[in-house]
């Protein structure tokens, strides 16, 4: 009497070619992912400044001058609330620029993050 007994299951070469193929697809992915999380963050610092842009003009048509600091646009209802930089993740490192050296009051916005973006243009220049 001849049982015929199989073994099922994966063999040791099997298992390696599936464990090099996730590798693979790892290792390609992974750059990709990085690559689009700072592009995300450099979008959100373009909008928020585009935002902060918008509203400083506003500002500026209703009161025919530039505001004294940037909560003032919170105080008077321009804004909810001061957005974070979406790098530094504070909001209290955003870099106001003046409308005349001597003068204290705020014309634009900048972020205050370090770095290059992925297109080589400082985040402070955006």
């Amino acid at each position: 009497m001849k049982s015929s007994l199989r073994r099922t299951g994966f063999t040791l070469i099997e298992m390696s070619v599936v464990v090099a193929i996730i590798g693979v697809l790892y290792a390609s992915v992974v750059p990709m992912y990085g690559k689009t999380i700072l592009r995300a963050r450099e979008t959100a610092l373009k909008n928020s400044l585009h935002t902060f842009r918008v509203t400083l003009n506003n500002y500026f048509k209703d009161h025919e001058k530039w505001p004294e600091n940037i909560d003032a646009l919170v105080k008077e209802g321009y804004i909810r609330n001061i957005p974070p930089d979406p790098f530094t993740e504070k909001s209290d490192t955003w870099v106001t620029v003046p409308s005349e050296p001597d003068i204290s009051d705020v014309y634009d916005i900048k972020s205050g993050a370090e770095g290059l973006s992925l297109d080589g243009i400082r985040y402070a220049d955006f």
